[in-house]
């Protein structure tokens, strides 16, 4: 190294400089999905893929099937299990719908703490009721995703679309 005090504070700076800059361009915005968000990403779009459907056993694969689970969807309230979920979504859809699209929004968030995930995101619902005419309904969705196995299943959902106006 130099003795001269110049250079070697120049050198000093600008290594402290190198390292900072390094530091902050490992992850900004629109960064590389990691591994656990490209898995997500991928099974969030098949599981919208399955609803869309309106056939809950396509989607059933996505869900614990503890009895003591709950899920909240956006009517009725709550569904206690996936049993009383499948059968109350499976009478809803045969009532009410002849159609629909669950469309997932480039909004999805994953977050993990050992082996529990959760993720959150928008989504545009297009549904054709029975009743005629067109629904068009922006949503909102939150599931905890919990590893069993070599499986992440949903152990709470939380489905909800606001309020008009």
């Amino acid at each position: 190294m130099t003795k001269n005090p110049m250079v070697r504070t120049v050198l000093i700076a600008t290594t402290v400089l190198l390292i900072a800059l390094s530091a902050s361009a490992q992850k900004k915005p629109g960064h590389a999905k990691t591994a656990l968000e490209a898995e997500f990403k991928t099974m969030i779009d098949q599981y919208y893929t399955a609803w869309s459907t309106l056939d809950p056993d396509k989607a059933a694969k996505y869900y614990a099937k503890d009895a003591d689970l709950i899920f909240f969807d956006v009517a009725p309230l709550k569904y206690n299990g996936w049993g009383e979920y499948r059968a109350g979504v499976m009478k809803a859809f045969t009532e009410t719908m002849s159609s629909g699209k669950l469309t997932p929004n480039a909004d999805l968030k994953v977050t993990q703490r050992g082996t529990v995930v959760w993720t959150t995101l928008t989504f545009h619902l297009s549904a054709t009721p029975k009743t005629g005419g067109a629904m068009e309904l922006e949503c909102r969705h939150t599931a905890i995703w919990e590893k069993r196995g070599s499986k992440w299943l949903i152990v709470h959902e939380h489905v909800s679309a606001p309020l008009p106006g």
